[in-house]
């Protein structure tokens, strides 16, 4: 891969997107570590076999969309943050938005691949502490 570090991490974050969209676990299996856990929105757990037959079977994602994503770089490590909107179908027939921030780690292998290892996704909620006092001069 040429370019940064930054831009090949995102460009395998846009190559999921895509797969998971398309259906396409051919793609998703090369860009999916072995070792992966991806945890959904309400908190269900999927090793890498799982997530794969999960996308088979349900082909849920509609659209996805990424904003302000941070790279954050460790050696062969990767973390990625940001926040995520996922169109999808609705286990009952119409659609459904699930909208969060997600954390992602990514490892780059021997082979100078880099691949998920990690996928971790908290749904927006009720912030009942409010903002901390040093927010609200950042915001006046």
């Amino acid at each position: 891969m040429t370019g940064t570090v930054e831009e090949e991490v995102l460009a395998v974050e846009k190559r999921r997107q895509a797969a998971l969209v398309a259906g396409d676990t051919a793609a998703l299996d090369e860009i999916f570590d072995d070792s992966l856990i991806h945890i959904h929105a309400p908190g269900l757990v999927h090793t890498k076999t799982l997530l794969l037959e999960h996308v088979s079977v349900r082909r849920a994602y509609i659209e996805i969309t990424r904003q302000d994503l941070l790279v954050r770089v460790f050696g062969d490590t990767a973390v990625v943050t940001g926040g995520i909107v996922n169109r999808m179908h609705a286990p009952g027939g119409g659609e459904r938005i699930v909208d969060g921030v997600v954390t992602q780690v990514l490892h780059r292998g021997e082979d100078g691949q880099w691949r998920f290892v990690s996928f971790q996704m908290t749904p927006f909620g009720e912030e009942v502490w409010g903002t901390l006092p040093s927010e609200q001069k950042e915001n006046a």
